[in-house]
């Protein structure tokens, strides 16, 4: 269903679904979703962030969500392409960029290729610099995609293993929704793209110049050791490190006060 706030902008191949506070002093901020998400995956964040004085901006990524389908690339790089061109659309300049999971390689992508355009980026629970997965590592992601993409319910049971300890109030139905946005038609391609891409590719820290800030719930189970995965972020970005103690990999809904009160002094920061 199509929110009667949701605005779009056209990139090649398609258009994106987005939405913008529109008021707000200081630089701008960028909420990407993560994989197979939609962009209310940040909607209890949101309003901490706005109530800060902050310009809030959430996007939903290619073939998902309120976005259009049939989208033949779905990689970090492609989706940071889009961002530049939300930007251009909104006519801002520079702006903070904020990634989950999958999206946390788009905002390091475009900040190393981009710096003039990045003030800053802040990763939450994403894949850069993860340790390196094993055999068995692999073969499980590879068939738990092939699996999705014939069964979507199993993405909403797999939410339940995303938030270990706290949930939304609204957790049964925001899931439910996400297993039906991956029931419409075209939804399918996008699956296998996402599943297929390189969430977690090596070398990109290396160009980024920007401040930055590495948010990891301490429960997120798609890490064996999410601190140590942490550690290698922060230290590649020469950045900041705030464990969420007991947040899954999405501490943004699971804990939205806490992801705030690390993410607020950021952006004054970079501000």
């Amino acid at each position: 269903m199509t929110s009667t706030s949701t605005r779009y902008v056209d990139v090649p191949g398609g258009r994106i679904a987005f939405d913008d506070s529109a008021t707000g002093a200081g630089l701008p901020v960028v909420l990407l979703p993560g994989m197979l998400d939609k962009r209310t995956a940040y909607r209890q964040l949101v309003p901490l962030l706005t109530a800060a004085g902050h310009r809030v901006i959430t996007m939903d990524l290619r073939g998902l969500g309120e976005s259009s389908t049939g989208f033949t690339d779905h990689s970090p790089a492609a989706i940071a392409e889009d961002v530049l061109a939300l930007l251009d659309h909104l006519g801002i300049e520079r702006a903070v960029l904020v990634g989950n999971s999958y999206t946390g390689a788009t905002v390091v992508r475009l900040a190393g290729d981009r710096p003039e355009r990045v003030a800053g980026i802040a990763l939450i629970d994403a894949f850069i610099e993860n340790l390196p997965p094993n055999a068995f590592q692999k073969a499980l992601v590879k068939t738990l995609g092939a699996a999705v993409v014939r069964f979507p319910a199993l993405w909403g049971a797999a939410q339940r293993l995303y938030f270990p300890t706290a949930r939304p109030a609204d957790f049964d139905q925001y899931r439910a929704g996400l297993v039906a946005m991956l029931r419409e038609p075209g939804r399918r391609a996008a699956v296998r793209g996402y599943v297929a891409g390189d969430s977690a590719p090596v070398g990109w820290s290396s160009a980024v110049r920007c401040p930055a800030l590495v948010i990891m719930g301490g429960k997120d189970p798609d890490f064996p050791k999410p601190e140590v995965v942490a550690d290698r972020q922060a230290a590649a970005l020469k950045a900041r490190k705030v464990m969420i103690d007991g947040g899954g990999h999405y501490p943004m809904a699971g804990f939205p006060q806490a992801t705030a009160d690390a993410l607020l002094p950021f952006l004054d920061e970079v501000a």
